[in-house]
């Protein structure tokens, strides 16, 4: 099959790419520095040309409401007018699990406008939910530290390796539309809290960590098993324990788990 990604130069759509390639798919890279730009359209319609199968991958790092709807709803209405034009039969799109749980978040308003317009288009669509990655806790932290405290909610979360949703994200886009997968997720619950507390560990980094809903980032709305995955959940089989141990043999974050950003460049 020919699959196009798109963000295909941030840490998900590397992944993604690797796995289509080692199942010997052919893979169109969609990214600015590919002179493809999504977000305006420039070089989308040659660049889908042949193309059976889209994997969107982006990502925004706004914290503005309005300006992260504008990025997905827009971003994606190019993919897919462009997409039908080229006869892509099949649009996979990563989301959140829980996302339409939580209200008060700027980021996760934009990724709700980008699954209603996915269901609104002409393509035939898989939405993937994920979990959060393992990394994210010690990220929050970094948000919100200052003199060597950091503030952070006490969230519930089922952690999931990049890698392996990099796998899945390969698999649905190489078999036929199912709608709204069922959401993908790490094999045990963690406390975000302890999540930055060992991972900090492990980098050697002394960091005191205040628990408190009041971050300006998240709210209560995010607490109890708002963020856990349904019950027919995919389970995937890195843990964050084994994140970890790997974190601390390659001293940082290096491989399969690596500290980038999604987006398209």
């Amino acid at each position: 099959m020919r699959v196009a990604v798109v963000g295909v130069t941030g840490r998900i759509g590397s992944l993604v790419q690797q796995a289509l390639e080692r199942r010997e798919h052919t893979v169109v890279p969609i990214s600015r520095s590919h002179g493809i730009d999504a977000r305006t359209g420039t070089g989308l319609a040659s660049a889908l040309e042949g193309v059976d199968a889209l994997v969107d991958v982006t990502n925004s790092t706004a914290t503005d409401s309005a300006e992260t709807v504008d990025f997905f709803s827009g971003t994606t209405r190019q993919l897919l007018a462009a997409g039908t034009a080229a006869g892509v039969k099949h649009h996979v799109v990563l989301s959140i699990a829980g996302l339409w749980k939580v209200r008060g978040n700027a980021h996760y308003e934009g990724k709700r406008a980008q699954e209603t317009a996915v269901i609104e288009g002409d393509i035939p669509f898989t939405i993937v939910p994920a979990t959060q990655f393992h990394d994210f806790a010690e990220m929050v932290a970094s948000w919100t530290e200052v003199d060597g405290t950091a503030y952070l909610p006490p969230l519930l979360i089922q952690p999931v390796a990049p890698y392996d949703v990099a796998e899945v994200l390969a698999t649905v886009a190489t078999s036929a539309p199912q709608g709204r997968h069922p959401d993908v997720a790490g094999p045990d619950p963690h406390d975000l809290v302890d999540m930055a507390r060992r991972t900090h560990a492990v980098r050697g980094r002394s960091v005191a960590l205040v628990p408190t809903w009041h971050t300006g980032i998240f709210d209560a709305e995010m607490a109890g098993d708002a963020l856990l995955p349904s019950s027919d959940a995919v389970i995937t089989p890195t843990s964050f324990d084994a994140w970890l141990a790997e974190q601390a043999a390659t001293g940082g974050p290096a491989g399969r788990a690596a500290d980038a950003v999604d987006e398209i460049r």
